[in-house]
């Protein structure tokens, strides 16, 4: 944006009143400045780019480049040799055709093995390459903020982590081998001059044409290549909601609003792809029109000069064989340009994610804990989701949207201060959009707060490293993610080195038991995406036995029990009694009988504590809580 700024104010001082255009000399200047600032920008803030990585594969890079050049030295061989044979067989020289054909035969052989040997030098580094690209993005991923989910496209992300390392590695090899072929048409070209410079100025000027009409192809494809990712990228995510919700699509009759939506998405893409992939093949076909009508006047002009013994046979025939070589050269040297302009765009998109501005990441302290009391405390806390947070975000992962200004900044905690003492077991309660799920998010640093601290043993949570917070806290939310993996396995994300026992128990007081004995491969049965072979209540419970299976300092559970029935919800209630006195246990219920048993119930209204105590005394004093129990026990 600075950069557009400046480019306009030049256009006001600078330049022409009429035009009110920017010199092409002052445009390249900033454009030099701008690639200058960001290289700046990306060392200071230790952005990598695909150079450091290529560092590590210098000698396969090394050799690739070398046995690529000894092919093309081939495959030009192998063109003189031809050219030398025909020559041989129109002078009616028998023997030395034959010879040259026995050497053909050779360098066709090598060439051949050259290749295969190309091939394997090649899939070995982008193999190298496309894995370790792949998980450092997935890495760096882990690493965003939750916002920066909420603010992106899942496609964003899936097409830079999965996708585009591939792209990337096929173009840097696109380059070198479309270099190669070049300077191969290149010496073809000078050899055809050799022969009849006449012949060789017309082919050049249809070359010079051609290259012309490929370039403003090019800068066509380039300005259109990032739109067209970008609606990629939303049909990509569009297409991965359908996907995952199939059920509530069903189930709420929404087919024909997604297929609207799918319709539009999908129409706009390929429109917008269709119109310039026709560009494309106007100006494609024009240039090949010129080349074809060049070449034919070429032909005729040979054909004259024969005619007139200003040209031999054998010449003619080499000339005619090779023409493609100026067309072959126009067409590479463009398209080594499109390939880099298409490689600094993947580049772009691939490393942006390591760029903190664009995609920005957790931060954490150098405090570290070697065991949580757990001990939370909030000091005068103040929480308003950002404004470029996704409305999405705010209700499906805080449930606590409440839009109520016109700057749309929702400050849902306000001067919030409590304290819950070590291995106690405490609810939040309240009407939704009061703040409950947000408290957890701040708790758990899935959130920062605005003003004011949040404390763990008496340490404010931002001081704290990764590891004295992830390996201490456990939220279950309210739609957990469910691996599309084994139950089993399902189980050992939480904690690796389970043993069978510990497994049984979580399974026991999570009370899934009773539906893993009822599955023919038990706690080996493959659950789908999502969990998509489990109902709601069996992935809360799933969900659970994980939490349970931590065995956390702090355990933290959001509307954990929202998908059970009364059965199952009251054997969850004595899974979470359970680990009374045992863990800090920070309950968030609209369902006022699951909490019946918390030592202490906080009372939320408009993102601020209006009373606490325990069940009994709120519902003896708090008119409120007392109509809330009634009216869901009614």
């Amino acid at each position: 944006m600075k950069e557009k700024s400046k480019i306009k104010d030049l256009n006001d001082k600078n330049c022409n009143v009429e035009t009110k255009k920017i010199s092409k000399k002052e445009e390249k200047k900033l454009k030099r400045q701008q690639k200058k600032e960001l290289k700046k920008y990306r060392k200071e803030n230790n952005i990598p780019t695909i150079w450091k990585y290529l560092k590590d594969y210098k000698l396969l890079i090394f050799l690739y480049f070398f046995f690529g050049l000894l092919n093309m030295v081939i495959s030009i061989a192998i063109t003189l040799l031809l050219a030398d044979m025909i020559a041989d067989v129109t002078e009616k020289l028998y023997r030395d055709a034959l010879i040259k054909v026995v050497i053909l035969a050779v360098c066709y052989v090598v060439y051949r093995i050259l290749d295969v040997l190309l091939n394997d030098i090649y899939f070995r580094f982008s193999t190298k390459l496309i894995t370790r690209l792949n998980n450092d993005l997935a890495y760096q991923a882990f690493k965003l903020k939750t916002a920066t989910y909420a603010n992106n496209s899942t496609g964003t992300f899936v097409q830079r982590i999965a996708n585009d390392p591939n792209r990337l590695s096929g173009l840097l090899v696109q380059v070198v081998d479309n270099l190669s072929t070049v300077l191969e048409s290149l010496i073809i070209c000078v050899y055809i001059f050799f022969l009849n410079y006449i012949i060789g100025f017309i082919l050049l000027a249809a070359l010079i044409i051609a290259f012309v009409i490929d370039r403003f192809r090019l800068k066509l494809l380039k300005k259109n290549r990032k739109i067209s990712s970008d609606k990629y990228d939303k049909i990509n995510s569009l297409t991965t909601e359908i996907v995952k919700s199939e059920r509530d699509i069903k189930s709420l009759g929404m087919e024909e609003k997604l297929k609207s939506m799918t319709n539009d998405y999908y129409g706009d893409y390929n429109k917008f792809n269709y119109k310039m992939y026709m560009k494309n093949v106007i100006l494609s076909r024009s240039r090949e029109i010129i080349n074809l009508l060049f070449s034919m006047g070429a032909l005729a002009l040979g054909i004259i000069l024969m005619e007139r013994a200003l040209l031999v046979v054998s010449s003619f025939m080499i000339i005619y064989s090779n023409r493609s070589a100026f067309q072959r050269f126009v067409y590479l040297i463009n398209n080594i340009l499109d390939i880099i302009n298409e490689f600094s765009v993947y580049n772009e998109r691939i490393f942006a994610l390591f760029d903190n501005k664009k995609f920005p990441v957790e931060t954490f302290g150098t405090v570290q804990l070697s065991s949580v009391v757990g001990e939370i405390e909030f000091k005068h806390v103040t929480f308003a989701y950002d404004d470029n947070l996704g409305k999405n975000e705010k209700i499906l992962i805080s449930n606590d949207f409440n839009k109520n200004d016109k700057n749309c900044s929702d400050k849902v905690l306000n001067d919030l201060s409590f304290k819950i003492e070590p291995n106690t077991t405490v609810a939040f309660v309240g009407k939704s959009g009061g703040g409950k799920s947000t408290i957890l998010g701040l708790i758990s640093k899935m959130y920062e707060v605005n003003e004011g601290e949040v404390l763990i043993d008496g340490v404010n949570i931002n001081d704290l490293t990764k590891e004295s917070i992830r390996n201490n806290i456990t939220l279950v939310n309210q739609f957990p993610y469910i691996f599309d993996t084994s139950i089993y396995e399902n189980l050992l994300f939480a904690k690796n080195d389970a043993t069978q026992e510990e497994i049984d128990e979580a399974i026991e007081k999570s009370y899934l038991k009773e539906f893993v004995d009822s599955l023919k491969d038990g706690l080996n049965t493959i659950v789908g995406e999502s969990g998509i072979k489990l109902s709601g209540g069996q992935r809360q419970r799933l969900a659970i036995a994980r939490a349970l299976l931590r065995k956390s300092s702090i355990i933290l559970f959001d509307e954990s029990t929202s998908s059970l029935d009364n059965f199952a919800q009251e054997h969850i209630k004595k899974s979470i009694d359970s680990l009374k006195g045992k863990s800090t246990v920070v309950i968030v219920a609209h369902r006022l009988s699951t909490i019946k048993n918390a030592d202490k119930i906080f009372f939320l209204d408009d993102g601020k504590i209006i009373d606490c105590g325990t069940f009994d005394e709120l519902f003896a004093k708090n008119e409120k809580f007392n109509h809330m129990f009634l009216a869901e026990n009614i």
